[in-house]
């Protein structure tokens, strides 16, 4: 590791910790040329293959991009949708593989965004899936409501109060 103060490539580390639930290892390290410290952070690599089979390294800013598009105009928080970027990130490490296909990251957000907006699920998944036609939309809302799972965004009731 080669030291940001001096550029020499000989240091060593003085100290390990794990760090984000054990998910990267912050390591203190001191330079042996120059005697400076600082600290590096490790974490595995988790790499996404396109389409062409170019890899490229996960990048949850990419999933909040893609999905914050589709969340346009909703009551969807910037923390929501990084939130569900970790989540999507963490299912993906969860798999146990250093590769992942492009295809199985945006299948990793259709549930986690269906659980935060039901709206935007639709318009990822429309994009996703390769809509075509309204008979396609009108399958996916028929599967939304046939499931009748609980979403994270229940519509306003308005109830009635008699005097």
């Amino acid at each position: 590791m080669k030291c940001p103060f001096c550029r020499q490539d000989d240091s060593r580390v003085i100290d390990s910790r794990t760090i984000d639930e054990g998910l990267a290892i912050r390591r203190r390290r001191e330079c042996g040329h120059c005697g400076r410290r600082f600290t590096t952070a490790e974490v595995a690599a988790l790499g996404v293959v396109k389409r062409s089979g170019v890899s490229e390294p996960f990048n949850r800013g990419k999933v909040v991009s893609g999905v914050r598009k589709a969340c346009q105009g909703r009551p969807v928080s910037d923390d929501e949708l990084a939130l569900l970027a970790q989540r999507v990130e963490d299912f993906l490490r969860a798999t146990g593989n250093s590769e992942i296909p492009a295809q199985e990251v945006g299948l990793a957000i259709l549930a986690p965004l269906r659980e935060l907006d039901e709206v935007a699920y639709l318009r990822f998944a429309s994009v996703y899936r390769s809509f075509d036609t309204l008979n396609d939309f009108e399958a996916e809302i028929a599967l939304l409501r046939a499931e009748g799972e609980p979403t994270g965004r229940e519509p306003d009731r308005v109830t009635h109060t008699h005097n």
